[in-house]
């Protein structure tokens, strides 16, 4: 079995992050060394910067050469932690800011790796996936811009709609579930909330999240409703259609342990209202897997829902940036994708099929099985 520095056919294995990703692409490298413990390297990240002038223009650097290597690109475009000055103001970056600096990063390298891949956790511009009326068309834009530079592989996770992938046919695309690690935390919290099938229930918020939501339903065993979301087309409020009601489809709920799954948290209110009405049909445990944890307008919503009973958990990954507070409070749980993002990009770089990886039903049976034996 090749070394995963030792595959010729693709170069050395070299990681870039943009900035903001420094301290995640740390534990990323932290597990490659594991994995690669006879490489003798101190590190496969490669230094790189995006600088700033005073009037908000930029250019990226790459401090080293990365001639004939394989380079992945770790790209959090939501980190709007990051801040930058303009003109003398404090400027947060945008998802716009962050997908310009990919650019220049790909720019720096000037065509002189073997392969190029970026791992976009949270897909730039995946909520406009489609066109309804005389509307732009960003993420397939922004996706044909990717293959065009010379990206050949892009890797996201849980994206709004995978179908997206169909504007650039001739490039790699692989969009992942962190379903197992999903289950995996929450066996952890409370192993019963999902052993116990006789009264655990999978729900979607709406119609949109209900291909995840069957996948855990037929893994675990587990029965499955849906609401769907009744809006108001007549108006838009914060760039969206403003939502009416939320119907029921499925089974009784009371004394059910509820798991809602989605995609992602943004301002959170249709996950609350979700969760409320779960109380009124008399559910009892509530518990919100959300792959992307924004919180877009903070936590108070959230603090109080807790605080209400209406939810007992909340699991997101950390693949986009934790709003400060997050990790103190007490209805959060962390899911943690460092280590198996180190896993696809080893087993990328050895030339080693990642077919396990993407469709994780074996570990999932095996984890599960434990848990049996040990209840």
């Amino acid at each position: 079995m090749k070394s995963t520095v030792e595959s010729y056919n693709l170069g050395k294995l070299s990681v870039l992050t943009l900035n903001g990703g420094e301290e995640f692409a740390k534990k990323v490298d932290y597990y490659l060394k594991k994995f690669n413990e006879d490489a003798e390297l101190d590190t496969f990240l490669i230094e790189s910067n995006a600088t700033r002038f005073g009037t908000g223009e930029a250019k990226a650097t790459i401090n080293e050469s990365v001639r004939s290597h394989d380079i992945y690109i770790i790209a959090d475009v939501f980190n709007y932690g990051v801040r930058y000055k303009m003109y003398g103001q404090d400027v947060p970056m945008s998802p716009d800011d962050h997908f310009q600096d990919l650019k220049r990063l790909i720019s720096a390298i000037g065509g002189k790796a073997k392969r190029l891949t970026v791992i976009m956790p949270m897909l730039y511009e995946g909520r406009q996936h489609k066109r309804t009326s005389r509307e732009s068309l960003d993420c397939a834009m922004a996706l044909t811009e990717l293959a065009n530079m010379g990206v050949q592989n892009i890797i996201t996770f849980d994206a709004h709609d995978a179908r997206v992938q169909s504007a650039i046919p001739l490039s790699g695309f692989e969009n992942i579930q962190p379903t197992y690690q999903m289950i995996k935390a929450c066996l952890r919290y409370d192993k019963d909330i999902i052993l116990d099938k006789e009264n655990t229930m999978i729900v979607s918020p709406d119609e949109g999240a209900m291909s995840r939501c069957m996948y855990y339903s037929s893994v675990l065993g587990m029965n499955l409703g849906t609401f769907y979301k009744r809006r108001d087309y007549s108006r838009v409020v914060n760039g969206k259609n403003p939502i009416v009601a939320h119907e029921f489809l499925g089974t009784d709920l009371e004394g059910k342990n509820i798991i809602v799954v989605d995609d992602m948290i943004a301002s959170g209110d249709s996950m609350i209202d979700v969760s409320k009405e779960l109380k009124k049909r008399k559910a009892n445990k509530v518990v919100i897997f959300s792959t992307f944890g924004l919180f877009t307008e903070g936590f108070d919503k959230f603090d109080k829902a807790y605080e209400e009973g209406l939810i007992d958990a909340v699991f997101t990954t950390n693949l986009v940036y934790d709003r400060p507070g997050l990790l103190e409070k007490p209805w959060y749980k962390q899911v943690d994708m460092t280590k198996y993002i180190a896993l696809i990009i080893s087993e990328l770089n050895a030339e080693r099929s990642i077919s396990t990886l993407l469709n994780p039903i074996g570990r999932i049976e095996k984890v599960l099985n434990k848990y049996k034996n040990e209840a």
